[in-house]
């Protein structure tokens, strides 16, 4: 079944756009980063590194997902309308997460949480409220062909979507360990 219709993608790309260009843009500096040497300018951007986090975070959220999809499509039976709401939610939920998770690349999310950022709540509570409205609207429900989640349902789908970013916060914690 066609899980991602091309209106879910544009869905996606308007929590996605924001973060990028305004929550990352106004996080403030990291503490150390005066005491950092400066970046080579002959070496890439984009390093080997920043790469293989990047990818282990797609492939993270990525199973994350395909387990929620194939957990409820294949082995319990739901309907294509079910699963879909259920894999939607989890990568909005996911991608939520990894927003608030990479807001810094060396404090862990609960201490990020304290830093003042207003860009950050106003695109995370515009996307989760979106997220609510489209699961919680008949008229919505229906015009994305979702079905109605349970409460327990919606608390699968977050936990799914936060245990997909665990690997880079615990990635963060080792590295600020060593």
């Amino acid at each position: 079944p066609l899980i991602l219709t091309p209106v879910l993608i544009m869905c996606l790309e308007l929590i996605i756009d924001p973060a990028c260009s305004i929550v990352f843009e106004m996080e403030p500096e990291e503490e150390d980063i005066m005491r950092r040497p400066p970046r080579d300018p002959s070496v890439s951007i984009l390093n080997k590194r920043l790469f293989l986090i990047s990818l282990l975070q797609g492939i993270a959220i990525l199973a994350v997902v395909l387990a929620v999809f194939g957990g409820n499509y294949f082995y319990n039976g739901e309907t294509e309308l079910h699963a879909r709401t259920l894999t939607f939610a989890t990568l909005i939920l996911a991608n939520l997460g990894l927003i608030l998770s990479m807001r810094s690349h060396t404090r862990s999310l609960f201490e990020s949480l304290r830093t003042p950022n207003p860009a950050t709540w106003w695109v995370v509570g515009s996307a989760f409220a979106g997220l609510i409205a489209l699961l919680s609207v008949p008229f919505l429900r229906s015009l994305f062909r979702f079905s109605a989640l349970s409460p327990l349902d919606f608390v699968i789908c977050t936990i799914a979507g936060f245990v997909s970013i665990l690997l880079f916060e615990s990635m963060k914690l080792r590295t600020r360990h060593h």
